[in-house]
């Protein structure tokens, strides 16, 4: 094995790299830009994984000689296409976005956690207090409403003092 390859091959690698590469990225940006803000809006599990699929298939385009430019850029805005798609048809039809998205789930309410609920959606109770903390609450007690969203992230809403 020749260590030098390991670190350099040669210039048309790199120049392709730099060049499909920046193309690819400006390609991926102009694609989100026309899709619109909701194509990365606060991420749930399916956004997620569509924006985990559109790296990786830049990645795949920056690295991977077998795939040209114009073969990379139609899998990217396929991608968007069928994000685009999907959350269009989420917003027309509550079947179609209940079958794709996890509902809110209520974690506490009046000071008490909600086991059951907790256990469910496998979340820990120092978690939880630790939303409770990041909203300016101390304890469990002090807390009105806890609800883990759709996003994962959990929105505490505090008892009136």
């Amino acid at each position: 094995m020749d260590w030098s390859e390991m670190f350099f091959q040669n210039w048309s690698g790199i120049v392709r790299t730099v060049v499909v590469g920046s193309l690819a990225y400006a390609s991926l940006v102009l694609f989100l830009r026309i899709s619109g803000k909701r194509t990365l809006a606060k991420l749930n599990a399916f956004d997620l994984v569509v924006t985990v699929a559109l790296g990786s298939t830049l990645s795949a385009i920056i690295l991977q000689e077998s795939i040209a430019l114009a073969e990379g850029a139609i899998a990217l805005a396929l991608l968007i296409l069928l994000q685009f798609l999907v959350t269009f048809m989420s917003v027309r039809s509550g079947r179609f976005a209940s079958a794709l998205r996890s509902e809110p789930a209520l974690l506490a309410r009046d000071g008490q956690f909600c086991s059951s609920a907790m256990k469910q959606e496998r979340v820990t109770q120092d978690e939880a207090l630790s939303a409770v903390r990041a909203s300016g609450g101390n304890d469990i007690d002090e807390v009105a409403i806890l609800i883990l969203e759709s996003d994962g992230t959990m929105s505490v809403v505090m008892r009136s003092k």
